[in-house]
């Protein structure tokens, strides 16, 4: 898939925002999903993403 531009720090805008709204592990985890199902980020950005969510 090809390298999506010009979002650079979704992810780690995405985690600081779902930390201070006071979400739960579960509901970042279904955000994620729903944003990699809905095409807005690859399967790469996904597993980043969901490994930095689980501390790994």
């Amino acid at each position: 898939m090809p390298r999506r531009i010009g979002r650079p720090g979704l992810m780690g805008t995405m985690a600081r925002t779902a930390e201070a709204a006071g979400d739960d592990l579960s509901t970042q985890l279904e955000k994620l999903s729903t944003l990699k199902t809905a095409g807005v980020i690859s399967d790469e950005e996904f597993t980043a993403a969901k490994a930095k969510l689980l501390g790994m």
